[in-house]
């Protein structure tokens, strides 16, 4: 008899409402600051993105409604399967019972869809024709501009510049879908003139790319532009938890009641809300579930860096957003997980870490990409570098339950395929990539430029 290795759902089954995790945050939320300090408005919000998505970010309604013509559009190729990954639980010879859920299966190969989609139908809702965005390895730009090629929209991207190297055919993506993708930072924009003049030879940032877009999309005179984010913002979480919400259904169906190990790799952390966040909802109301957050040991923000008030980009046009941050100033290592080089995380991922409702964890690149190698010769999906850290912890998991002799299940989310980044494959395989845990005087030396800013007040559950 054939065992399932995976699970979907009919289109009718598909959620029809997203979850709101600020609803029910036990320590709740620090509000977004001004210049001078104070709590700003939606109104403060309104140049940079439309209202009918402010409404949505300062939200605490517990459920929101998907408009039908989003899950149109979703249903292309929502649900994605959840995947019983057998080959790997018999390569580890592990109990445990591996489940991981497949985003690479969407039109530009990762999770980010989900939330582009939304936003640039809003956006469209709202009157606007095109959108301004940043980009680490990619996929949220190739995402966007799938989104706005589908709705008519242009679409200007930003993307990292080590990344603009590394990827070439990410680039391409976009062009494809009609986006322009220009290397960051650039002279296209103040902020990219000032910080080239002062480290011409920069490997870039997503906080430095964040600048320009920002200001790329604030400077049309026509007020005919705004700025999409793929990830830290409330409501790009909000839009994710698609993910999880399909995973519910889809565990069930495999005959889990509930998993006990829920696992994402994180870097601004939206593919990780979207799997964690409705699990994050059973946990506050009693269910025994260990939920991991991974990141890169060379951009420890959840790990390492202090929680407090910064702004989420490096020019500091957003505004204060309380989270772990290492500095909006910081520029990390050129690491080929490029997704997860932020300096920050989402707010409401940070409060969740201080609710210990999420567990952080780091872990080192060579790590991952064995786990990504084992990974690909078991399961045959080669995996994104940033997805390569979920495996590592989830193979971590399932060792160690072997180690304890205990049955346990384990999710993770799969949240992109690494076929445009055969670039760190290649040097993994000839020996060429490096470990590298960010010294804690260079940690201390980048949050100097955030020491005089205001400090929340911390409130726990």
């Amino acid at each position: 008899m054939v065992k399932t290795t995976k699970v979907y759902l009919k289109d009718e089954d598909m959620p029809r409402q997203w979850y709101n995790l600020a609803a029910d945050i036990p320590g709740g939320l620090q509000p977004p600051l001004g210049p001078d300090g104070k709590p700003i408005g939606p109104d403060a919000l309104a140049p940079v993105f439309p209202m009918n998505l402010i409404e949505q970010e300062v939200s605490t309604e517990r459920w929101i409604d998907i408009p039908e013509e989003i899950l149109q559009i979703l249903s292309r190729w929502r649900s994605t399967p959840l995947h019983r990954a057998y080959a790997l639980e018999e390569r580890l010879g592990t109990p445990a019972r591996i489940y991981y859920k497949n985003e690479s299966v969407s039109p530009a190969g990762s999770h980010k869809p989900n939330t582009a989609i939304a936003q640039a139908w809003y956006n469209k809702q709202f009157g606007i024709n095109r959108l301004t965005t940043e980009t680490g390895a990619g996929q949220w730009g190739s995402a966007l501009a799938y989104a706005t090629s589908l709705l008519g929209m242009e679409c200007k991207v930003f993307m990292v510049r080590i990344s603009f190297d590394q990827k070439p055919f990410r680039k391409l993506m976009m062009q494809a879908w009609g986006a322009t993708c220009i290397p960051s930072p650039s002279t296209e924009t103040e902020a990219g003139r000032q910080i080239l003049a002062a480290h011409p030879d920069t490997s870039g940032s997503l906080g430095i790319a964040i600048s320009e877009a920002v200001e790329a999309a604030v400077s049309d005179p026509s007020g005919g532009t705004r700025y999409s984010l793929g990830s830290v913002l409330n409501h790009v979480m909000l839009h994710q938890t698609i993910i999880g919400l399909e995973t519910k259904k889809q565990l069930a169906l495999f005959g889990e009641t509930k998993p006990d190990v829920v696992i994402g790799c994180v870097g601004g952390g939206s593919n990780f809300a979207g799997l964690a966040f409705p699990f994050v909802y059973d946990k506050i109301n009693g269910s025994d579930i260990e939920i991991i957050g991974v990141e890169p040991t060379s951009c420890p923000t959840m790990t390492r860096a202090p929680y407090g008030y910064d702004h989420g980009d490096t020019a500091r046009m957003t505004p204060l957003m309380a989270m772990h941050s290492l500095g909006h100033d910081f520029i990390p290592p050129p690491i080929h997980a490029g997704g997860l080089r932020y300096h920050g995380v989402a707010p409401l991922i940070s409060q969740a870490i201080l609710d210990d409702l999420v567990a952080p964890r780091a872990i080192h690149q060579t790590e991952c990409y064995e786990a990504a190698v084992t990974f690909a010769r078991t399961e045959g999906i080669i995996v994104a570098p940033e997805t390569s850290h979920a495996v590592a912890a989830a193979i971590q998991e399932a060792n160690k339950a072997r180690e304890e002799g205990k049955e346990i299940s384990i999710v993770f989310n799969l949240s992109g395929h690494g076929l445009m980044d055969l670039v760190g494959y290649e040097k993994y395989f000839n020996g060429e990539l490096t470990d590298y845990a960010l010294p804690e005087e260079e940690i201390a030396r980048s949050i100097k430029t955030i020491s005089n800013y205001p400090k929340p007040n911390i409130v726990t559950k």
